[in-house]
């Protein structure tokens, strides 16, 4: 057996092997698990490719973009695609991240971009918060002033007649 034919020899059996594998649907499982690496990969490559001088800084943005975004993906594909109505105003943050990490990182110190960070931050938390406050944590509000308004009426003075 010469070496030209054990190399056919392996290929046909990784060609096999991949075939029975997908006919098994251990691809479609990879692949529906996670799919949200195929955004993720770009935007961490986008990172090393400016930390090793190689692109410009203003790839920050995306790549920041791109990083966040990835990771609400994941949550979202993991946990159920229900949590987006939860976490939706994040998609925001992703923005946010990547001005401030150009501004942080790509030496720009310009003030309209880490104001622009801060205010989509602040949007994005404030929009989260609303998101959560008219879910399950309008229950949480009314716990709070039902037990602030015991508070009040269990300190206030007693008169004495």
């Amino acid at each position: 057996m010469n070496k030209q034919s054990a190399a056919v020899g392996v290929l046909v059996l990784a060609a096999g092997l991949i075939i029975l594998l997908g006919k098994l649907g251990v691809f479609t499982v990879i692949g529906a698990v996670f799919w949200p690496l195929a955004v993720l990969v770009p935007g961490i490559l986008l990172h090393v490719l400016y930390f090793g001088r190689v692109l410009p800084a203003i790839t920050l943005v995306p790549a920041g973009i791109l990083t966040v975004v990835s990771v609400l993906l994941m949550i979202g594909n993991w946990f159920g695609w229900g949590t987006m109505k939860y976490i939706w105003p994040l998609f925001l943050l992703a923005a946010a991240v990547g001005l401030y990490e150009y501004y942080v990182f790509g030496f720009v110190r310009s003030r309209a971009v880490w104001t622009a960070s801060m205010l989509l931050a602040a949007a994005s938390v404030l929009l989260f918060f609303m998101t959560l406050l008219w879910t399950w944590g309008i229950y949480l509000l009314a716990l709070i002033l039902i037990g602030f308004g015991i508070w009040l009426v269990m300190r206030r003075p007693r008169r004495s007649r």
